[in-house]
């Protein structure tokens, strides 16, 4: 990885003497740009058997700024608060999911030019398998045309949004998590995606994703493999046929993991193949899920259902989930959803059924 360290190094510096700008510093920060969002989030659990019913209704606030660029350079912040109206169980549902009630999520420096983009700090992540936000250094190079190469080293992580919030906290017992992520669309209505990921004394793990998309249909093939440090590689593989009619998006897709270990270290940083909200099960040893969706937009509003059923383990137990999801736009700044999801599991005390709720402003 200290190779790579060196590219991006070298890069920054063959770039930086031809890419400026005629900015002050004082005018970079008086024409930064400034997004927030007001929320209200309600949620409800309805838990079966043995379980407690729980519920919690909070306010959130999202503030985040982002400098013009100076000679390349960029700075963004960004904060986000919670509080507490109302939970069902006193001094355990708002606590359980909002470890902190205020927390900086966005902390970085940025350099840009033509070729490359390079952000140390915390940020925002959305890859295949690296996700939330993450106290990282993330480098881009588009210098190739028709390729995104993103090359990355995150340290620590934390999931914070509207619904749930955690402290940073270290990851792979503090050794991190390197990653290399190709996107390349040389082809029409294609986009292949290798990707290598290393966590030192813990696993490698690399795949391979092929999509292809026009107006009217698409496919998805994904395949991924651990070698782990500990136990048994795994591997997991995913399959997905998409369709658009008369504006009704659907897709059904299949997910297979490994029979001992299932995805191994794979999803241990971040996911973004199962479609479920939940999808407790999918990763699991020897997990065969099924799914399917269907969306539809009804003028301003969207109404999406999504249905999966995972067999895993050696018993051949059974996981059923159902989320049908309402969103709304009542204007170019407020917005509101609905989110409904059943879930069943065979010899499983945690059965439930939950319901989200929020209403947004954004500006």
């Amino acid at each position: 990885m200290k190779k790579i360290s060196t590219l991006v190094s070298l890069l920054l510096l063959s770039n930086s003497f031809t890419f400026a700008n005629s900015l002050s510093i004082k005018e970079a920060f008086e024409k930064g740009k400034t997004s927030a969002d007001i929320t209200v989030y309600h949620e409800n659990t309805d838990a079966k058997n043995s379980q407690s019913n729980s519920g919690l209704t909070s306010g959130s606030l999202g503030l985040n700024y982002e400098t013009d660029s100076f000679n390349g350079f960029s700075t963004s912040l960004g904060f986000r608060a919670n509080h507490e109206f109302y939970e069902k169980n006193k001094g355990v549902d708002y606590e359980e999911a909002y470890g902190n009630d205020a927390i900086m999520n966005i902390a970085s420096l940025k350099y840009a030019n033509e070729d490359l983009s390079i952000s140390i700090g915390r940020q925002e992540i959305d890859l295949e398998w690296l996700g939330d936000f993450n106290e990282a250094i993330v480098a881009q190079i588009i210098t190739i045309p028709e390729n995104n190469i993103t090359m990355g080293y995150t340290k620590r992580q934390a999931e914070i949004g509207i619904d749930f919030v955690e402290d940073f906290r270290n990851i792979n017992e503090n050794k991190g998590v390197y990653v290399i992520d190709v996107k390349n669309t040389n082809f029409e209505n294609i986009q292949l995606n290798p990707y290598f990921y290393s966590a030192p004394d813990l696993a490698d793990f690399y795949g391979f994703k092929f999509s292809y998309d026009n107006d009217l249909f698409g496919t998805t093939a994904h395949y991924a493999l651990s070698s782990e440090d500990t136990r048994k590689n795994g591997n997991i593989y995913n399959l997905e046929a998409r369709l658009n009619i008369f504006g009704l998006a659907l897709s059904s897709g299949y997910i297979g993991t490994q029979k001992d270990v299932g995805a191994g270290n794979i999803s241990n940083f971040g996911d973004n193949m199962s479609p479920l909200d939940d999808g407790e099960q999918v990763y699991s040893a020897d997990a065969k899920t099924i799914y399917a969706t269907a969306s539809y937009p009804i003028n301003d509003l969207t109404l999406k259902a999504i249905y999966g059923t995972t067999q895993f383990g050696e018993n051949n137990l059974d996981a059923d989930e159902f989320n049908l999801i309402a969103e709304y736009s009542i204007s170019e700044e407020l917005s509101t959803a609905l989110t409904y999801v059943d879930y069943k599991e065979d010899q499983n005390d945690s059965n439930y059924e939950k319901l989200f709720a929020n209403i947004t402003y954004s500006f």
